[in-house]
């Protein structure tokens, strides 16, 4: 679910290093919400990252 209908921004795996240097797995998620926005001239609801919100690129429905 973690992932922008919009720019396609989802999550980045990568290796979480403690203060010992103990190695672990880490997942980033996008800050993404679900949103009531205009798509294909209906209104629908869509997951959409802050970034796609914050820069006007998705239309919102009231």
């Amino acid at each position: 679910m973690a992932k922008c209908n919009v720019c396609g921004k989802g999550v980045t795996f990568g290796i979480k290093l403690s203060h010992s240097h103990r190695r672990s797995n880490k997942a980033w998620k996008p800050n993404v919400k679900r949103v009531k926005a205009i798509v294909d001239g209906s209104p629908c609801h869509i997951y959409v990252c802050s970034r796609c919100l914050r820069s006007n690129r998705v239309e919102r429905a009231v």
